[in-house]
């Protein structure tokens, strides 16, 4: 499915839309929590996953109970000394009670606010995605894991703003950590340099997604994006939602029409100056929880 966005002031890991490289010795000290972390990295929009979309028998639920060994977000090591209003403290309950559940064909995928203790395997997670779809050598692993976590625990000080999800798949091997995604709800959650074109800061932004290499052609990307969507409905005042898909990701572009994105801008030609891809960004308004289309079984992503 699709993806993230860049990374250079900003990151976006993109699995196929990835960013361009600065020179990574640049990346310390890090900036301030709006600011991305990997501007050594220039943009890495992490946005297409490759996966199935899922069988039309299928079920989905939301659960608002709160599993017992969550923590609360409120006392967050990361979340720092900010004074929080009475709304921000109830969208962070209402973050902690998140549940999204499906029953998938070879096993079930739950999909729910990141825990502080998942940082490392989340950063994990995207780092690979990252290094993949840019042909990194593997020296450059360990830099990467680095630098993402430092993202990850940067946009972790904006929660309820936005926030970091990730799906972990109950299957054969028991369960994993199937994939992750961010949402961004308003302004004060939206990254300092977004890539192009320019969402609106003011409207909720998927990006960053990505799903498990030998989980892909599952349906989880397909899910991961409803979750994100139901959230949103939740937790945002616009129904507007923006997100970046590349010219070239023929599969994540049919994906996101059938998930009812449309295309209301693209890159100029002359951003290829840039070593960047040319994206398109999409735009999808929410009309209600229980109004994201079906799949057909068979349609799948192609990696």
């Amino acid at each position: 499915m699709a993806a993230a966005p860049p990374l250079s002031p900003t990151l976006y890991l993109d699995h196929k839309q990835h960013q361009h490289f600065h020179n990574p010795t640049k990346a310390l000290p890090f900036p301030s929590s709006r600011k991305n972390p990997l501007l050594s990295l220039q943009r890495l929009h992490l946005f297409n996953c490759r996966c199935s979309l899922p069988s039309s028998s299928s079920t989905t639920t939301t659960n608002s109970v709160t599993p017992p060994h969550y923590s609360s977000f409120h006392d967050d090591p990361f979340r720092g000394t900010r004074f929080l209003s009475n709304e921000e403290l109830e969208n962070l309950k209402a973050l902690e009670c998140f549940v999204y559940l499906q029953d998938l064909e070879s096993g079930s995928l739950s999909v729910r606010v990141m825990r502080t203790d998942e940082m490392d395997l989340t950063a994990e997670l995207l780092a690979e995605s990252f290094a993949e779809s840019m042909l990194m050598p593997l020296g450059y692993g360990v830099l990467m894991r680095f630098l993402v976590k430092q993202y990850l625990m940067e946009r972790r000080a904006v929660m309820p703003h936005a926030v970091t999800l990730v799906g972990y798949f109950n299957g054969e091997k028991g369960n994993e950590l199937a994939g992750t995604v961010e949402v961004c709800f308003d302004e004060r959650g939206a990254n300092a340099s977004p890539p192009t074109p320019l969402p609106p800061n003011s409207s909720p932004y998927i990006c960053n997604m990505t799903v498990t290499k030998h989980l892909r052609r599952r349906g989880i990307g397909w899910h991961l994006l409803k979750a994100s969507e139901e959230l949103i409905s939740e937790m945002a005042s616009s129904k507007e939602v923006y997100l970046h898909c590349r010219m070239i990701d023929e599969a994540p572009f049919n994906m996101y029409l059938k998930a009812g994105y449309e295309v209301v801008r693209t890159d100029n030609i002359f951003i290829l100056f840039t070593l960047q891809r040319r994206k398109h960004l999409m735009r999808k308004k929410l009309p209600g929880c229980n109004s994201f289309p079906e799949s057909d079984s068979d349609d799948e992503l192609e990696s």
